[in-house]
């Protein structure tokens, strides 16, 4: 079992940066490929970034590509989205998941996922 709990969620103003973090705790997270989803009121969770096990691997969807950036620390257990230029269809529930060995752009195949938290962005 894999427990992830995120942070680092708040109000801001378009074009402030956030920076995420998603800490785990339970198995080997270096183990594990993550990805941070995204939810606003009304539509479906998204995928917005993965990072592999090591660190070496990362992707974006065209909606975040050049203004966030996902990172790891597997030894202190925790990944980092680091959000800027941010812009008011950002604001969501943001969500951190897990799942062993291989990255993934499918949402069903992530194992382990955090409680979420919330990101607002005014104009």
């Amino acid at each position: 079992q894999v427990q992830l709990v995120e942070s680092g969620g708040g109000s801001v103003q378009a074009g402030d940066s956030l920076r995420l973090s998603c800490a785990a705790s339970g198995r080997t997270y270096s183990s594990y490929a993550v990805g941070w989803f995204r939810q606003a009121p009304g539509k479906e969770r998204e995928l917005i970034t993965t990072i592999s096990w090591s660190g070496g691997h990362t992707y974006y969807a065209d909606s975040v590509k050049g203004r966030f950036t996902l990172s790891r620390d597997n030894a202190k257990n925790t990944v980092y989205l680091q959000m800027s230029s941010l812009k008011p269809e950002d604001t969501a529930v943001y969500y951190c998941a897990a799942r062993y060995g291989t990255t993934s752009t499918v949402r069903e195949q992530y194992d382990y996922w955090g409680q979420g938290t919330q990101v607002t962005v005014s104009s």
